[in-house]
């Protein structure tokens, strides 16, 4: 059998968690890619699924393998751009990882025209707040806001600064007050972005001098839409992207406090970055999606 047909189909299903949705995304039957994955585990003479009737998942040979076979495929987009030129038209797949409302607000209606421009690209679009371990999840580009941190065999470009504001309804701040200092935000109910930590600090700075107030409130949710909503309802204060809240801010349903303040739940040098392997440097792909991404945030 074809050795990139096995590969491919292995790297697949490992990324979907079953033979059925790789074969939906290679558009052939089931049986097709459970044959090619059983000719690869017989050529290699060691398993590299572990298969039950709920779930697929990697054995300790199959991590180490997908995480060479995710390199080789990668290497071979490279070379494909690379051969074609900076101004040929871009082609295969292109694998994006972003967080879901940033995703639903500013990559979903950049698809149709990038689909447009590039006919030949197929995207597929995974949404997810948490960390994407690009190499294990065989991920192209990232999409990601913090603060850009130099990792090894890693590219980040900035695509838009990120500011957030401490923010909360008129009808919460007319029957608690607005806190005006940053000590009296422990006096208040802080409704929380989960960054899957036990506990919650914001982190304000002025002039130069940062302080890190503990807040505690009676929401925990990990979906920045929610939180927006739970602060319009009254419930609290809410920490959120200036790109979210722009309408409610410029319509008086949501009121920054303390706006004289730099505020973040943690680094301060926060932006909007891509970032994706050093290998994929010269990608077509990626420079072409990155810079319409950023023309986009830098309109807004």
């Amino acid at each position: 059998m074809d050795r990139f047909a096995e590969l491919n189909a292995f790297c697949l299903v490992a990324n979907n968690g079953g033979f059925s949705a790789a074969a939906r995304q290679l558009g052939v039957a089931t049986s097709s890619v459970t044959r090619l994955v059983d000719s690869l585990e017989q050529r290699l003479g060691a398993p590299l699924l572990n298969r039950s009737t709920r779930s697929i998942t990697l054995t300790d040979s199959g991590r180490a393998y997908f995480e060479h076979a995710t390199q080789i495929l990668a290497a071979l987009d490279e070379a494909d751009d690379a051969a074609g030129g900076r101004d040929a038209e871009p082609s295969g797949v292109l694998r994006i990882a972003a967080p879901v409302t940033l995703a639903v607000r500013y990559i979903a209606p950049l698809l149709p025209e990038f689909a447009r421009r590039h006919p030949k690209v197929t995207l597929d679009v995974r949404l997810s707040d948490n960390y994407v371990n690009l190499v294990e999840e065989a991920v192209d580009v990232a999409i990601r806001i913090g603060s850009p941190r130099q990792q090894p065999n890693l590219i980040a470009r900035q695509l838009a600064a990120h500011r957030r504001h401490i923010c909360a309804s008129p009808d919460y701040l007319a029957r608690h007050g607005a806190p005006r200092t940053p000590a009296e935000l422990a006096q208040h109910n802080c409704l929380q972005f989960s960054y899957g930590a036990s506990g919650h600090s914001w982190r304000l700075r002025r002039d130069g001098r940062e302080v890190d107030i503990d807040v505690r409130g009676s929401l925990n949710v990990n979906n920045s839409e929610v939180l927006r909503e739970a602060a319009l309802g009254g419930m609290g204060l809410a920490l959120l992207s200036d790109w979210l809240i722009r309408d409610e801010l410029a319509a008086g349903t949501l009121v920054p406090v303390l706006a004289e303040y730099d505020v973040n739940p943690g680094d301060m040098d926060v932006v909007i970055h891509a970032v994706y392997p050093a290998s994929r440097r010269g990608s077509a792909k990626i420079r072409l999606f990155t810079e319409m991404l950023a023309a986009a945030l830098q309109d807004e």
